[in-house]
């Protein structure tokens, strides 16, 4: 039986993945696995029992990646889980930029009590007048799931399309729409598009890459969207674009106490991922991830350590141990079974930076005081017994 516990509300349709083996507590003591949204797990106490933490959604900054590798815990996301999601947000963000929608929308509810608002509007319409998205230049950073998805959309749309990825997977290359171009640099799109919207992860290489710099290659009046992350955008030097007009509008999913008070901002609660489908999406995908991982070792979508697939195993026997990136690891953990005389029918070992994760299927149980050896080995940080 396998314990698991929720941090936020996650959607049934995910947890009903989880089979009858699995049983939800209430607290971290004891739990083998975690299922999170947005609840900031910095702070907590991460018990021994605890194997893998799966975040339902794409980004993982409320959770402490160097401590759970530490402690050899494996933390997952879903990418792309919720990528149409975001996708229509990006949409409706570039027509509510367009066209003073919501201008409109707020003279009709301030003028509710004219009687006459079928005529007087005639006049007033001129003043929340826009532009077509036709035709206009649509520049993307970041072609991943969702940067794919919306260029697809925009070009169906009528709109040229340019994008930036330093690191394009084969698969979302081979998804990406052959009218949309492929830029070599962030500065020939900055230099060219009426609209940029911004698809990168938050790391350090490009915490506040929206910036004075970036904004003075860009065209006078450029409309940027940020549906990513809000530190991907330096605040300070958005609010002097937006004054001196260079940015025209910044549509954010991410206001907060300095963006709300700029002008020409068109900001909402961080909906984009806010759909029934997307939260199903991502918590089936997460619930799927801590199956696969429990049951048979294999890590999938890992944000910290190596994704590692051995398949199902067909022998008596599986464990599998997290470790430090060291030399001649795998040979103590093949001279400690082998002393035994077990066989180790296959062995898998993946390596991500400092870290590593190994799959061992052998033709025999092992008696617990090989797991103490194992576990005592110098790097060693969890060793599970799968079956």
């Amino acid at each position: 039986m396998f314990k698991y516990t929720c941090l936020n509300p996650i959607s049934r349709v995910g947890l009903e993945v989880l089979t009858e083996e699995y049983q939800q507590i209430d607290t971290m003591e004891g739990t083998d696995a975690v299922l999170v949204r947005s609840a900031a797990m910095h702070d907590m106490e991460l018990p021994d029992s605890l194997s893998v933490i799966a975040r339902a959604g794409a980004g993982v900054n409320n959770i402490p990646l160097d401590k759970c590798s530490e402690k050899g815990i494996v933390v997952f996301n879903t990418p792309g889980a919720n990528a149409n999601g975001v996708k229509e947000m990006v949409l409706s963000g570039m027509l509510l930029a367009a066209r003073d929608i919501y201008g409109g929308i707020s003279w009709v509810k301030e003028n509710a009590g004219d009687e006459n608002i079928n005529k007087t509007m005639e006049k007033a319409k001129k003043n929340f007048s826009g532009t077509e998205i036709k035709g206009k230049k649509l520049g993307i950073i970041g072609l991943g799931a969702i940067g794919v998805l919306v260029g697809n959309a925009a070009n169906r749309m009528g709109m040229q399309v340019y994008g930036v990825d330093p690191f394009l997977s084969v698969k979302n290359a081979l998804n990406l729409n052959r009218d949309v171009t492929v830029l070599k640099s962030y500065e020939e799109l900055y230099r060219i598009c009426d609209y940029i919207t911004i698809h990168v992860p938050f790391i350090e290489e490009t915490k506040g890459m929206l910036n004075k710099e970036a904004f003075a290659q860009m065209k006078d009046g450029v409309v940027i969207l940020n549906y990513a992350r809000d530190l991907l955008v330096n605040d300070e030097d958005m609010k002097e674009a937006l004054e001196s007009g260079k940015v025209r509008k910044y549509v954010t999913d991410f206001p907060n106490a300095a963006v709300v008070r700029m002008p020409n901002v068109i900001a909402t609660p961080h909906l984009g991922a806010s759909t029934e489908e997307s939260e199903d999406n991502c918590a089936a995908m997460a619930a799927e991830e801590i199956r696969e991982y429990l049951e048979n070792g294999n890590i999938i979508n890992s944000v910290n350590y190596p994704n590692c697939d051995a398949g199902v195993c067909s022998t008596a026997g599986r464990i599998t141990i997290a470790h430090k990136n060291m030399p001649k690891m795998l040979n103590q953990f093949t001279n400690v079974i082998s002393a035994e005389g077990i066989n180790i029918d296959h062995m898998t070992n993946k390596s991500r930076g400092e870290y590593s994760y190994c799959v061992l299927d052998i033709d025999s149980k092992l008696p617990a005081e090989l797991i103490d050896k194992l576990r005592a080995i110098d790097g060693v940080l969890k060793v599970r017994i799968v079956k």
